[in-house]
This record gives C-alpha cells, structure tokens and sequence, in this order.
C-alpha cells in the first residue's frame, strides 16, 4: 500500500526529541514531550526527490516512524491509544537547518517545505504490532546511519497520543511523526536517504528520498534569509567530528581555578599578563551595574554588526542571533557582546537578563549599552556595560552571529576563554596559561598586602615598593616563619624607621 493512498490527512503533527539516543546526541533530555505542525503540503511519495534550496548548506534527514490515526479520538487513555492507530509506516522529517533562525521551535519554513515529509512506501496494521517493538532504520548512500527500537524512546507511543489527545481531538487519517532516534544528519546533493520501519516480518519497505539542488534562492524583500553557524552546522550533522569542526576544548575552568579567580584581583591578572607580553586583553569602558561585583566564567560569544535597514528586516527580528544566545547558554558562561563600543543603543534589557540567569549565566559583558539598567542592576546577573540607554536593537545593531571570535572592548574574544571582572574592569585570559596567571596574581596579592602592611607601619616605600633584595629577604623570611607557625599574619622584622 503506496503513501498516497493515505489520502491527505487533516493535520502532520512532529514530536521534537523523543529518543534516549537523541537526546544523549544532543545533550539535552526533555521532561516532557514537545510538538510542532508540518504543513499537508511537505507530503511525498517513495521516489521521490528532495530539494535542497540554492545557495543552501544544511538539508537535514531525520528517519521516523509514522503513526496513521484510524479512530478519532479526544482525552484519550493511555491504555486506550494504540487502538486509535490504524498503520505505521515509514516517513523522513526532512528540515532544512538554514532556515531555523527566525522561526525555531515553530519549524515552518525549514521543516514544511514542499516534499519534506515523505511517508510509505507500505503500511503496517496497527493491530497486528506492539507498539513497543518497532524497529527504525535509516540508510545514506546504502550506509546505516540510524537503527533504534521504540522500546528506548523517551516517551512510549501510546504516551505521546493520550498527551496530544488531551489538547486537541486527533481525527481519522491524521498523521503523528514520533521523533528521530541518534544518527540524523545532513545530505548533499545526489544523496540516497532511505528508511524502513520493521515489525518482526511486517514492514514498511525501503522509503527512499533523492536529493537535488534547487535552481531558485529567496527574495531578500520577503523576509529572512538563510543563515547558518557552527552550531547550527553541529547540530544538522550530528557532532562536531561529522560537520568537520574542530573539536571544542574542554572547559578549564574547574572549582579549583575558579576558586583561585575569585580572590585574584582584575589588576593583579592584568599585571600578570602583561609580564607575559600580553597587553590587550582588557574589555575597556565597560563597568559593572553593581559596585562589588565578581564575575567569572567562560565566554560565549555574540556579534552585533552595525545597522542597515535591509538586514535588521531579514534578521532582527523572530529567533535572532541575540535570542538564541540568550536562550541557550550554558551554566557557567559568560555572554560577550560585540557592539563595537557603541555606546547610543542598549545591547540588552531586563527580559534577556532574566533568561540568562534562569539558563546559569555566570553574567553579560557588552561593549555597549543595557536597557531597563536599574531593573538589570537588581538581578543577581553580574552585567558590565557602557552604561545605560533606553533605544533597542534597531537604532543602532543588527544581531549578526555568535560562537565565534569578536572583538569586545578593544579585546579579542574566542568562546572559551575566561572572562573575569571585578570593579577594575574585565580581563580575558587564554584558558591554556590561566591558572600559571592565577597562581602569580595570588602571590602577588599576598606580597602586596605585607608591603601595604609595612607602610601602615610607616616606613617609607623607596626600597621597599618594589622590594630591594633587603626586603625580599625580610618578606621571605616572614612568609617561612608565617608557614612554620600555621599563622595568617607577621609582624614585620624592626627597622630603623628609615627603610634599610
């Protein structure tokens, strides 16, 4: 039985993750099942070709299991679901992730293009399978990339019907994709995607998808345009490894260094690196937005490009760069914003402060300005800025890009590096030498701290600031009797009063 003999089902409706394997993909593991509408028109046929747009990168395959709606059904029971089904067949949840931007989540432009969701090419009768037991499989180019059983998803089958049926009436030749197990990745032109649904003998046969290059790009006038970034390119393929990006460094920023920044000063790091031959690592002009703040964490990064009226229409507005930052970052990072020092725009508002926050930012860095600066100041984000302003994105900005390197405050910024700031300002320390940096600033700072107690004592500071070979041995000298006795402080050896 071919797939169009389904006939033209009232409603497609997609789960997002539904996989353990998919989720451990993606590292990522939903609480509950998620869902969102693909058009009647995506459908087509075993044999079909694909087209990927031209001037495109990421066509997306995603080998499914398709549920057919046989009985209609509102506030379903559980136990009840499976007898609402009346086939399973094969289908391919094709997206094209160029397209994601300003739409994520909703999935209508890269997911309900014409021809992206083939289904077939046979039907299984519902009744005559568990639901429990079904195996996917997909192939690219006669290669198996994807094979899992229903019995690790997430959320069993008969699960994801019962919540659907409780906030919408499922009705007879609806269709449910059920989500796409590990594996997924992308196709080129002149690909052969294949996949085939198994219930013991039963099958759906091999339905198989072509790919082709399209000859027409998108009207600019219209609305967005194609966009994409290494983690859009991470995310399409799979991993970093397939899409050919070079492996992200593991973070080095553990709680033993992190404990090591929060009591190394910003100027003693930036002394430290200057004998480095480091001197433009500072992010200048920046303040922040409450006087005592510690900030410290690694960047994640954030490009503003100046404004033209053209590309604020095509990328401004819906899920832009700035949204998808703020909505994604990760525990412990810091959200460095490129704007160029422009001081005549906010770059962030109390809502984004918020979010990143609520996601575990360790703060905000921007070379330019923040709206709604007293309500940002009394969350407990650390935010350092140019100050206030009240205009959003478009007077100025055009949210561009992110998780690349920019330039901030006259420094540059590659995601990773380790971003602290105190009242001083902020410093940006290469991950590689950023514990050797701590380690100097902190024994630096308890040097300092004995000078500066000598010089409350009164003596004068020729000799002693920075220290002859006279104090050295004096300061050495305390600092092994201080360890010898387990103290916190020693008095300083008698002088004349005159220095040596």
């Amino acid at each position: 039985m071919t797939a169009h003999t389904l006939g033209t089902p009232g409603k497609i409706i997609a789960v997002h993750i539904s996989y353990e394997s998919r989720a451990a993909e993606r590292g990522r593991r939903p609480e509950a099942p998620s869902y969102f509408f693909k058009p009647t028109s995506s459908i087509a046929a075993s044999g079909e070709t694909v087209v990927r747009p031209a001037g495109t990168e990421l066509l997306a395959f995603e080998g499914e299991i398709a549920l057919v709606i046989g009985t209609a059904g509102r506030h379903i029971r559980t136990q009840d679901a499976w007898s609402h089904v009346s086939a399973v067949t094969a289908a391919n949840d094709w997206g094209l992730y160029d397209l994601r931007a300003a739409d994520k989540g909703s999935n209508v432009r890269n997911k309900g293009r014409d021809g992206y969701t083939p289904l077939g090419p046979s039907l299984i009768p519902a009744a005559e399978v568990n639901p429990d037991s079904l195996r996917l499989r997909t192939w690219k180019n006669g290669q198996l990339v994807q094979d899992d059983t229903t019995d690790a998803m997430i959320f069993p089958l008969r699960q994801l019907l019962a919540d659907i049926s409780q906030h919408l009436t499922l009705e007879a030749g609806d269709v449910i994709l059920t989500g796409t197990p590990a594996g997924a990745s992308v196709a080129e032109p002149g690909d052969i995607v294949e996949v085939q649904v198994d219930a013991g003998e039963l099958t759906s046969g091999r339905l198989i998808s072509t790919v082709t290059e399209g000859r027409a790009g998108f009207d600019p006038a219209l609305g967005s345009l194609p966009q994409v970034n290494d983690t859009q390119r991470e995310e399409a393929w799979g991993s970093r490894a397939s899409a050919g990006l070079p492996q992200a460094p593991a973070s080095m920023l553990d709680q033993q260094l992190r404990a090591k920044l929060l009591e190394a000063p910003v100027a003693g790091l930036s002394q430290e690196m200057r004998k480095r031959g480091f001197n433009n690592v500072t992010i200048d002009g920046v303040r922040p937005t409450r006087s005592g703040t510690k900030l410290i964490g690694t960047a994640r990064t954030l490009r503003f490009v100046p404004n033209r009226e053209d590309l604020f229409a095509s990328h401004g507005g819906g899920f832009n760069a700035q949204k998808r930052v703020f909505d994604s970052v990760d525990e412990g990072e810091v959200i460095v914003i490129e704007a160029r020092g422009e001081r005549g725009s906010g770059t962030l508002g109390d809502i984004l402060a918020l979010r990143a926050l609520q996601r575990g930012a360790a703060g905000v860095v921007t070379d330019g300005g923040v709206r709604d600066y007293a309500t940002v100041a009394d969350i407990a984000l650390p935010v350092f800025s140019q100050g206030a302003h009240p205009a959003v994105l478009g007077r100025k900005h055009v949210p561009w890009d992110a998780d690349l390197t920019i330039a901030c405050g006259g420094a540059t910024v590659q995601p990773g590096d380790i971003i602290v700031g105190d009242d001083d300002g902020v410093i940006v320390l290469p991950p590689g030498i950023a514990e050797d940096v701590a380690d100097a600033a902190l024994t630096k700072e308890t040097e300092d701290g004995w000078i500066a107690d000598q010089v409350k004592a009164g003596h004068p500071v020729d000799g002693l600031f920075p220290m002859n070979s006279t104090w050295r041995a004096r300061y050495d000298a305390a600092q092994g009797h201080r360890e010898a006795a387990g103290q916190t402080q020693v008095e300083a050896p008698a002088t004349d009063g005159e220095g040596p």
